[in-house]
């Protein structure tokens, strides 16, 4: 895409990236290791790194990284050479719900997350908020990931690799606040961790094939592993879906009190390949206007 990149000390400044805005990136529910700060950065731990980011009127500031980092990690991290302004040109032709919640939502970005913290994270995320999935995560990291660095007055933790996790009990990772979802958590790391399922191997898979392998895993169910597809592996057509966006497609285009399934396969047929960028900003939308509560 058509954007500058600018190389200082300890950060890179991009000028000119469009559809890009932090808070609808990063609140949107896709990704839960974020603190805002007091200055309206973001500061944010993937991929073993520590990031903090910023937006400055038509300016980007990626700060504690260098350039090696942003072109190995942040460029595909933040999907930055995709178009995001043609996806919304087709989602938008003759459907103004989806125009008003592009509208909303228009800085949103799928952001390419490792496949194996992105499996825990949504296991975990089940039937909860983001604050106690993001206090689970966060005690997670700092009891069993590795010490990356201090920023922001923070220590911060990778998240553990799924070896790091093998053999513990139920009642230790219950300890981090995970409840019954401890239990998936030991069963999804004994599956990676011994090699039963190589878990950065599945988007090589498509959409429904990699959907199979992934519901194979306990607490793994079709919202969490649509959610695994579209936010790790690529998989632009997943649809997943949750409260929010039951209700916003019941309230836009369909009637009440449909099956789950029969709104995944009515959103994969509508928005085509372009499902999962349609599904993130109907849920953006939803939240915005209190349609899921």
């Amino acid at each position: 895409m058509n954007y500058k990149v600018i190389e200082e000390k300890d950060r890179v400044i991009l000028e000119g990236v469009e559809d890009f805005e932090l808070q609808h990136i990063l609140e949107c529910g896709q990704c839960f290791r974020w603190y805002r700060e007091v200055d309206d950065s973001y500061t944010l731990v993937a991929h073993n790194r520590i990031l903090n980011i910023a937006k400055q009127k038509d300016q980007i500031l990626f700060n504690h990284t260098n350039i090696e980092d942003f072109y190995g990690i942040w460029k595909a991290y933040f999907d930055l050479d995709r178009d995001y302004r043609g996806i919304k040109k087709v989602l938008c032709e003759n459907d103004p719900v989806m125009e008003r919640a592009i509208e909303k939502g228009h800085g949103i970005r799928i952001l390419k997350q490792d496949e194996w913290e992105t499996l825990i994270s949504f296991i975990i995320s089940s039937n909860r908020g983001i604050p106690l999935i993001k206090k689970s995560i966060e005690e997670l990291s700092e009891k069993y990931g590795q010490f990356i660095g201090i920023y922001g007055n923070r220590k911060h933790y990778a998240f553990p690799q799924p070896e790091a996790l093998l053999n513990r009990t139920i009642e230790e990772i219950q300890l981090c606040r995970t409840g019954y979802r401890a239990k998936y958590i030991v069963d999804a790391a004994a599956i990676v961790g011994e090699g039963q399922m190589d878990i950065y191997a599945i988007h090589n898979l498509d959409t429904d094939m990699a959907r199979r392998n992934l519901l194979r895993i306990n607490g793994v169910g079709p919202k969490v592993a649509d959610c695994i597809l579209l936010f790790s592996m690529g998989k632009f057509d997943a649809f997943p879906i949750d409260v929010w966006v039951k209700r916003v497609m019941e309230y836009f285009y369909l009637q009440e009190d449909m099956p789950l399934k029969t709104i995944q396969d009515y959103g994969q047929k509508r928005f085509g390949k372009y499902a999962g960028f349609a599904q993130q900003y109907l849920f953006y939308y939803a939240r915005e206007l209190g349609i899921g509560k």
